[in-house]
């Protein structure tokens, strides 16, 4: 996995920075109930979508396990941001009317470890709140490209972030489906030769990057055409799952 406390000074540059932010924050907040107050961002990042959900009204806390990450995060919301855990979050239980995860699950190391996070987050929500993350990020980045032609005899290992199975680890946890939203990774289409800088990074994790598979995909990559001319952008997918309010006594 990438090293995301040394990523943080190039991170928002790399990722689509300011328009993706924006998409981001409005697809989340398109999915939160309308009495939402209080919301938390778990892995905020640098907080470029975190400061995009605050500035609508919501009293919202971010937090980061990476340092240089939250350091960055509070810069842009000081007094907001804390370093934490995802499987273990600093917060009481029923802390917040809302929990988001954008674009972490996928970067966890497996079904132990999502379940574990899917839970926490469940665990600070209160009563008739909604939880927010991202799933099946890597299917995002196959746009049909020939980009993704080259790239197909790559091992795949199952996605941790499967929507299946987050919903199902979710439902475990008393949350219910309550709704899904697309949005558009703005600046992130792969241009052939940022691949190949990404195969020798590190960042597709099933190909070591000095092993001989690395080295049939660049020669293949740098055969394309349009070496710099960015492919589509990848969409990614939202779902949303609610705490179910507790039902009113009979009278």
């Amino acid at each position: 996995m990438l090293d995301y406390g040394k990523e943080a000074d190039r991170y928002d540059a790399s990722r689509g920075g300011e328009p993706r932010a924006d998409a981001a924050a409005a697809a989340v907040l398109g999915l939160l109930p309308p009495h939402a107050r209080t919301l938390l961002d778990v892995a905020c990042g640098t907080g470029l979508v975190t400061r995009r959900l605050a500035g609508t009204g919501l009293r919202v806390t971010g937090v980061d396990s990476a340092h240089n990450m939250a350091r960055m995060a509070s810069s842009r919301l000081p007094g907001a941001v804390v370093l934490g855990d995802s499987r273990r979050l600093p917060f009481p239980d029923a802390s917040f009317d809302a929990v988001c995860t954008v674009w972490l699950l996928h970067l966890l190391s497996g079904a132990q470890e999502t379940r574990a996070v899917v839970a926490e987050c469940a665990r600070v929500l209160r009563p008739g709140g909604v939880f927010v993350t991202t799933v099946d990020k890597a299917a995002a980045h196959d746009v049909g490209s020939d980009i993704d032609a080259v790239l197909a005899p790559r091992p795949v290992r199952p996605a941790v972030d499967r929507g299946r199975a987050v919903e199902a680890y979710a439902t475990a946890r008393g949350l219910a489906p309550s709704g899904e939203a697309r949005f558009r990774g703005h600046g992130q289409g792969r241009t052939p030769r940022s691949t190949i800088e990404d195969l020798h990074r590190g960042w597709f994790t099933s190909i070591p990057p000095e092993g001989p598979l690395a080295a049939r995909l660049t020669e293949g990559l740098a055969a394309l055409p349009d070496q710099e001319v960015p492919r589509a952008d990848p969409r990614f997918t939202l779902r949303a799952f609610r705490m179910p309010s507790p039902r009113p006594p009979v009278a």
